[in-house]
């Protein structure tokens, strides 16, 4: 039988692109049926988060991803543009966002056909992995390519169903928070959170308690 477990996951969260490509390697070696569920990052759903924060907060998070990268020989540059816009040095987001809300609404159009999880691993293979200028050209339809699915045909639905894919991925964020966690990226499985790129062994673990078998 086929094991399943929901990912829930944000573009602008590094340590959700660290944890992506395992989760997918995972679900590719083993029988497990990863849904991926995008949720929008804390600088949408809390714009203070980063001014409330221990001044160094950023700088041991930033000096924390590249390491997680290096010791998992995981490409990792600094997004080129980042998903979100926002001084670096004042941690004070802009109003006007003109990339996480369409990748966001993508993802979960992804979502709604089954691919979310190979569209996102590819799109953050992109953001995080050092691409500049990714949301130019055709960066992006070939990530929805390499997913198996239409960028034109995304971005069709993004438009025509903004608000539709907003309360679901409202939804996503209630989950997750139902489930135990409220942050990015988490695997919930048989009702269990695991929080963080770091709780992948664990998560399989458990899984395995439960029957997980290779493919």
């Amino acid at each position: 039988m086929t094991l399943s477990a929901d990912l829930f996951w944000s573009f602008r969260s590094p340590y959700s692109y660290l944890a992506i490509g395992r989760y997918r390697a995972l679900s590719a070696s083993h029988d497990i049926a990863i849904n991926l569920r995008p949720v929008y990052p804390l600088a949408i759903r809390q714009p203070d988060f980063f001014e409330r924060n221990h001044p160094n907060w950023l700088s041991y998070t930033m000096r924390d991803m590249i390491r997680v990268a290096q010791f998992h020989g995981i490409p990792f540059g600094p997004p080129r543009p980042d998903p979100i816009v926002q001084n670096v040095m004042t941690r004070e987001i802009a109003a006007d966002q003109p990339y996480i809300y369409r990748l966001t609404r993508l993802g979960q159009a992804a979502s709604r056909r089954g691919k979310s999880l190979a569209f996102c691993d590819e799109v953050a293979q992109l953001i995080w992995g050092g691409a500049e200028n990714w949301h130019l050209g055709d960066h992006l339809a070939g990530a929805a390519r390499r997913a198996g699915l239409d960028l034109a045909e995304l971005d069709a639905e993004v438009e025509r169903e903004a608000e539709a894919l907003d309360t679901e991925i409202a939804s996503n964020q209630v989950a997750l928070e139902i489930a135990g966690h409220w942050g990015v990226p988490t695997l919930v499985f048989d009702g269990e959170p695991f929080f963080g790129q770091d709780r992948i062994e664990m998560a399989k673990w458990r899984m395995a308690q439960k029957g997980l078998k290779p493919r």
